[in-house]
């Protein structure tokens, strides 16, 4: 049974102020032996503990620079914890950055195995899912064309379809809904909803409130790398657009 478990999560970046100095500079530090502080610590996520059982809904909301998406990278193990830990249970499959995996110089169907090994399918999958993806991109006729001369609706179509060919355990979504044209949108939307509805968890960062309020059972509210608040969608998103209002 798929299930998730955060406990008391931290991811910490470290952030550089000073130029490199002078080479005179460097020699004056290095005989007096001064230490001067380049960099300081940034935590996009602080102590951060929630669960997710199977059938929830879970939707991740927030202002820009909340900690929203790095919590999400944090789940699909792209970030390692500065602190805490991440339990998890099940197949995800993370929708963050669709085709960030995607070499410029390769074609779009040398891009599927690429990419698709680095989202966790075999070969024997990416050769049965091959035909599928290709004709849900739309793309037959450039398939073999190095990416970088796909139109961005090009590029965004292959990747997208390739993300979503398998059905996950747990699905994470960041924002999947925020760019295409107007008839691959319409389609992917579809398939969207069809994913969501056969995994077991559903994990989803917008800025779409109403969507957020439509797909979820449950809304997080994240401000400053914590959770101000945890409950039912409309609750949540009512106090935190009031928060904003009064802010």
């Amino acid at each position: 049974m798929s299930h998730i478990q955060v406990e008391n999560l931290s991811i910490k970046f470290r952030i550089y102020h000073d130029k490199s100095p002078s080479l005179k500079d460097w020699f004056a530090n290095l005989i007096k032996r001064k230490h001067q502080a380049s960099h300081s610590d940034f935590w996009a996520v602080k102590d951060v503990s929630f669960e997710v059982k199977a059938g929830d809904r879970v939707g991740i909301i927030g202002h820009n620079g909340a900690g929203k998406s790095t919590l999400l990278k944090g789940l699909c193990r792209v970030y390692t914890p500065s602190a805490g830990r991440v339990s998890i249970e099940g197949r995800l499959a993370p929708l963050l950055e669709i085709g960030a995996g995607f070499h410029p110089e390769f074609t779009g169907r040398e891009n599927i195995y690429l990419n698709g090994a680095i989202l966790g399918y075999t070969k024997q999958q990416l050769l049965e899912i091959e035909p599928e993806v290709i004709a849900f991109s739309e793309l037959e006729e450039f398939i073999d064309t190095p990416v970088k001369y796909y139109s961005t609706g090009m590029y965004m179509r292959l990747a997208f379809s390739l993300a979503t060919a398998m059905h996950p355990d747990i699905l994470v979504l960041d924002e999947v809904f925020a760019g295409g044209d107007a008839a691959f949108m319409t389609k992917a939307k579809k398939r969207m909803h069809d994913l969501i509805d056969k995994a077991n968890i559903m994990i989803l960062v917008s800025h779409d409130h109403k969507l957020v309020k439509l797909l979820c059972n449950r809304v997080i509210w994240m401000d400053h790398g914590k959770v101000v608040a945890d409950g039912p969608p409309e609750d949540v998103v009512e106090r935190y657009l009031a928060g904003k209002s009064n802010g």
